[in-house]
C-alpha cells in the first residue's frame, strides 16, 4: 500500500489509521472477478473486520452482502445501503432486541448457533407474524491450525452446533412455524493460509448434504463462512489475497447443486491490507541488553499482537536507503507489559519524532480499539 510522507504526517495527530482506498478498490475488483459470474456464489463482507462507513460504502458498491454479528452491525449495514436480503446475522449471543431489529429489517438469514436460540427466534417471528429464514451453524470438527482464540470449528467451541446433535435439531427446525430452514452454515476459523483446511471443509459438507439428501432433506443454501488469511509478514509482495485459488477450492471440491447458493463471509481478506497504523516515536530507551522504540500507538489502538501474539510488519517512514540498521523492541505507552508490537525487529535507526507504520492493520485494528487508560481513540485519514 502507499504510505503517507513524514511531511504530511507532521500535520496529522498520531496515532492514526491511514487507509489506501485505491488498494481497497483493487482488492474488491480482484475478489468479484475471482468469484466469477456463477450466480450461485454470493459474497458477504464480515462487518466485524472493519465497520468504517467510508469502507462500507465502497464495499457495498461492488454488490457484496453483509455478514453481521450484532444488532448494531445489522443497523450499520442497512444505513450503508446493503440490501436487507443480502444481510446475514450470526453470533452465539443474539439478544431479544437484536433479533427483533434483524426481523424488522427483513434480513436474508439468521445463522443459528444453538437449539435454544432456534426456539427464541421462532417465538419472536410468530409473535411478529413473520417468518425468519435460518441456517444452522455446524461445527464440522476441523482444526484450522490457527491461534486457539480464532479457531471456531471444533465441537467444544462456544460457536455452533456439534454434528452429533445436528440430525435432531434439523428435525426441530423443520417443524417450527416461525422459521424457514434454508441451509447449513460453517466457519472453521480465521487467518487460514493452508487451503487444505478448506478442502477438508468441502469433504465434510459433501458428506452432510448427502446424508440429508438421503433423508429427503435438501438445503437451498450452504454457507462456508470466511477465514481466508492475508500475508502479514510480506504485505507488499501480496497486497491482494489469492482469491482465485480460494474460490477454486470450492468450485472443484464442493458438490453444489444447481439450485443451491453458496455463501462466503470474507472480512480480513477484503480490508486487511488497505490500512496501516501510523505512529510517532516518543523515546528511544537503551536497556542493558535491549533497545526500545517507545511509540505513541499502543495495544488500545491495535490489540492483535497483545491478544493473539500476532505479527505485523513495521516500516520506518521516509528513512534513507543507506541508514544504519538497528534492532528494537517496538512498544507502546499503555501500562501493560503485553503492550508490545514487535521484539528484536531490525529497522533503520530511529530517533524521537520519526514515524513508523504498522502494516496490515485494516482488519481487526481500528474496529477493536478501546479507551483503556482513558486514551483517545485513533483517528482515520484516507488516501485521495
Amino acid at each position: 500500500m502507499i504510505l503517507p510522507t513524514a511531511e504530511l504526517l507532521d500535520r496529522i495527530p498520531t496515532p492514526v489509521y491511514f487507509y489506501d482506498l485505491d488498494l481497497l478498490e483493487a482488492t474488491l475488483k480482484a475478489l468479484t472477478e475471482a468469484a466469477g459470474t456463477d450466480q450461485r456464489f454470493r459474497v458477504h463482507y464480515a462487518i466485524k473486520a472493519n465497520p468504517r462507513p467510508q469502507l462500507l460504502d465502497i464495499i457495498k458498491s461492488y454488490g457484496l452482502g453483509a455478514d453481521c454479528v450484532s444488532g448494531n452491525e445489522v443497523t450499520a449495514a442497512i444505513e450503508a445501503g446493503f440490501e436487507p436480503g443480502k444481510i446475514f446475522f450470526a453470533g452465539v449471543g443474539k439478544t431479544d432486541e437484536e433479533i427483533l431489529t434483524a426481523l424488522h429489517a427483513g434480513i436474508g438469514c439468521f445463522n443459528v448457533e444453538s437449539e435454544q436460540e432456534l426456539y427464541v427466534i421462532d417465538d419472536f417471528a410468530r409473535e411478529e407474524m413473520m417468518t425468519a429464514n435460518i441456517a444452522l451453524r455446524v461445527n464440522p470438527e476441523i482444526d484450522a491450525h490457527t491461534h486457539r482464540y480464532i479457531t471456531t470449528g471444533l465441537s467444544e467451541n462456544k460457536f455452533g452446533i456439534p454434528m452429533s446433535q445436528l440430525d435432531r435439531i434439523v428435525g426441530i427446525a423443520l417443524r417450527l412455524k416461525g422459521c424457514r430452514l434454508m441451509g447449513l452454515h460453517f466457519h472453521i476459523g480465521s487467518q487460514i493460509r493452508n487451503f487444505d483446511s478448506f478442502k477438508l471443509l468441502c469433504e465434510r459438507i459433501n458428506a452432510l448434504t448427502s446424508h440429508f439428501d438421503r433423508k429427503g432433506i435438501h438445503f437451498s443454501s450452504i454457507n462456508v463462512g470466511g477465514g481466508l488469511g492475508i500475508d502479514y509478514d510480506n504485505p507488499d509482495s501480496e497486497p491482494i489475497p489469492p482469491f482465485s485459488d480460494y474460490f477454486r477450492i470450492f468450485r472443484e471440491n464442493l458438490n453444489l447443486a444447481a439450485d443451491q447458493t453458496l455463501h462466503f463471509e470474507l472480512g480480513r481478506s477484503v480490508t486487511g491490507q488497505c490500512a496501516a497504523l501510523i505512529s510517532k516515536v516518543l523515546y528511544i530507551k537503551e536497556g542493558d541488553t535491549r533497545r526500545f522504540a517507545i511509540i505513541d500507538a499502543g495495544m488500545t489502538d491495535l490489540i492483535r499482537p497483545a491478544l493473539y501474539q500476532a505479527t505485523h510488519t513495521i516500516v520506518a517512514i521516509d528513512k534513507p536507503a543507506d541508514a544504519p540498521v538497528m534492532k528494537y523492541d517496538v512498544v507502546g505507552p499503555v501500562c501493560e507489559s503485553s503492550d508490545v508490537f514487535a521484539t528484536d525487529v531490525a529497522l533503520p535507526e530511529l530517533r524521537r519524532g520519526d514515524y513508523v507504520a504498522i502494516m496490515s492493520a485494516g482488519a481487526y485494528g481500528e474496529a477493536m480499539a478501546s479507551r483503556y487508560n482513558l486514551r483517545d481513540l485513533p483517528e482515520a485519514v484516507f488516501s485521495i
